[in-house]
């Protein structure tokens, strides 16, 4: 991945890569400032940031997995299409040319428009489509944005296609030449705005994206490239942005604020390290904060060395929020300096589509519409995931039969064809139905709303004792007598739904009026008590093959095959080809919750 391909990666003698875009000439007041000589008065200048994060391939406010306009309990609304609106908006009140525009991150995977044009008519196809969320963001205007992890979802071919269609560049200091060790990608982007009657406002954007690529996508990056730490590569770029000239420094960061991991011990590096930045490198005015898909209208974090105050804001995902940056600076003794920094959002549920991007994208809008409602098979009854957290689901038991089957026939004719095949799956969704009479692919995409691809390994008995046990901290310890609500029942220390996991092919109870780590009772494989050291084929998706939520022995274990093609698009084949989906052919009954031996349901 030589640095002179990427048209925004340009070699300086001062710093090896970045871009710097320069304004006019300085006014002959401005330069008379430059020279030192005594301003009648002090020069003020306001600059106002914008930044959206984790888009998630949301340009309309639309559902596609329930083909209706996006709602929900809090009336938010999503999409750049609104987002745009409220951008528009902030430009007339500030002036267009005292704006800057930027995001962090993750941008080409979450809904079925970016699956459709990265699988069924892919932008990487020669003579491809340009891919929509490029389209919508040229066409609003942004200046810069951060790489997100599940930018590497679909391959690295992909975001280089992507990249290559954007007029601004992706950012990612610390996604670097995994041999060389130098930028993959542009690490920073200079803005200059001219003030009349001083010299120009140099504003620099670093962006940090996330060092759990190197886990989650591992398939796709090891060997190419690696995540150094955010903290260390921000304390390296920072100071060269000063040295540059930079009057404010912007760091867009795909990475939430709360300085946890969760994927353990395996990287020396934090996941969500932005407050860690602000704290621990000098020179930063603002962080435009992603990856946690909170909100969070402003954030005052004390740097230790300095003692400054840095603001740092995340929008809510999804292009729900746009964080506001109100920055003020003043000249004198020579410089412009940073009075003071203030955050806010606004609230895309109180704006109208931009119909500038309506009228852009309703072509590829209504193709992929067209897609997710073909009619793949037929249900007998209706499916659904609303008490799937807590209770054995038939509609999980459905991911795990096909994981199951999958596996299986990759694996027959080998050396491990005669292993037992047991499988994972999670909850993710608590709203997912697939509902009796026809079944289209948005039904069965809402089920499987990642784009997970399936892995082999082998586990031993007392490995899969550990992964369970490991699995049933999501419960909130729970006495026996008392009553449960099930509201409050899961999600224990904020593990979410997705890090809670199913495993079929066995029967165990959890009881959660025990100790985590010492919940899983009468654990049997084929209706004896499971033997430690019988071995097992595990039938487990991508991410938590690679380490993701931090389950005890996978990511170690011996690796036996793994595919490409997604599980999702793996459970519509299996629709397909049966035609008919009855729980007859998928349901068991692995596991319950129970309190002291008693069923909780």
């Amino acid at each position: 991945m030589p640095l002179n391909r990427r048209k925004f990666l340009k070699k300086s003698a001062a710093t090896g890569a970045g871009v710097a875009i320069a304004g006019a000439a300085a006014a002959p007041a401005a330069r008379a400032a430059e020279a030192g000589r005594p301003a009648k008065h002090v020069k003020r200048y306001s600059l106002t940031v914008m930044g959206t994060t984790d888009l998630h391939g949301h340009v309309f406010n639309w559902d596609y997995f329930k083909d209706a306009e996006y709602t929900d309990a809090a009336g938010n609304a999503v999409g750049l299409a609104r987002v745009s609106t409220l951008i528009e908006q902030v430009r007339q009140e500030r002036g267009r040319h005292n704006t800057l525009l930027v995001d962090a991150g993750d941008t080409i995977q979450g809904t079925p428009l970016t699956y459709y044009y990265a699988k069924v008519d892919p932008i990487t196809a020669e003579g491809g489509p340009v891919h929509p969320m490029a389209q919508a963001m040229n066409a609003i205007g942004y200046d810069a944005a951060a790489l997100g992890n599940h930018e590497f979802n679909y391959g690295i071919e992909t975001l280089r296609r992507f990249e290559d269609q954007l007029d601004f560049p992706l950012l990612g200091a610390n996604a670097v030449d995994a041999k060389t060790l130098k930028p993959a990608f542009p690490p920073y982007v200079i803005k200059t705005f001219r003030v009349q009657g001083a010299p120009p406002v140099k504003v620099a954007v670093l962006g940090l994206t996330n060092p759990g690529i190197a886990i989650w996508d591992k398939a796709y990056v090891q060997g190419k490239l690696a995540f150094p730490g955010l903290e260390e590569q921000a304390a390296k770029w920072v100071p060269k942005l000063r040295s540059l000239g930079a009057d404010v420094v912007v760091v867009s960061a795909h990475s939430g604020t709360s300085g946890t991991s969760s994927y353990g011990d395996q990287l020396p590096y934090v996941e969500d390290a932005a407050a860690n930045v602000a704290r621990q490198v000098p020179g930063i005015d603002a962080i435009l904060v992603g990856h946690a898909h909170l909100e969070i209208p402003e954030l005052k974090v004390v740097n230790e060395r300095t003692g400054k105050t840095v603001v740092l804001s995340e929008p809510l995902c999804y292009a729900e929020r746009l964080t506001v940056f109100d920055i003020e600076l003043a000249f004198s003794r020579g410089r412009w300096e940073v009075e003071s920094v203030s955050a806010s959002l606004r609230n895309s549920g109180t704006a109208a589509d931009d119909p500038k991007i309506t009228k852009l994208l309703k072509d590829e809008h209504a193709k992929v519409v067209a897609y997710v409602n073909q009619v793949v098979g037929r249900a007998t009854e209706t499916l659904t995931t609303v008490e799937a957290r807590y209770k054995d689901a038939p509609i999980i038991d459905l991911i795990t039969k096909v994981q199951e089957d999958v596996v299986k026939a990759a694996l027959a004719g080998t050396e491990y064809a005669s292993l037992p095949v047991i499988a994972q799956a999670s909850p993710f969704s608590r709203t997912s139905q697939i509902p009796a009479g026809d079944v289209t692919i948005r039904d069965l995409s809402s089920l499987y709303v990642y784009d997970n691809t399936l892995v082999a390994k082998v586990l031993t008995g007392a490995q899969v004792r550990a992964y369970l046990e490991y699995s049933a901290g999501y419960y909130v310890q729970t006495a026996a007598g008392t009553a449960v609500d099930v509201e409050k029942l899961t999600n224990a220390g904020g593990r979410p739904d997705y890090n809670y996991d199913y495993v079929s092919g066995l029967a165990y109870d959890i009881d959660v009026a025990r100790p985590a780590g010492s919940r899983i009772r009468n654990l049997t494989y084929g209706g004896a008590p499971l033997d430690d050291a019988q071995q097992f084929v595990f039938a487990v998706n991508n991410y938590r093959a690679n380490g993701g939520g931090a389950f005890p022995h996978v990511a170690s274990a011996k690796e036996l095959w793994s595919e490409s093609t997604e599980i999702r698009t793996r459970i519509a084949e299996w629709v397909t080809a049966r035609g008919v989906l009855d729980p007859k052919d998928f349901a068991s009954s692995d596991w319950r919750l129970t309190r002291d031996g008693t069923p909780v349901f």
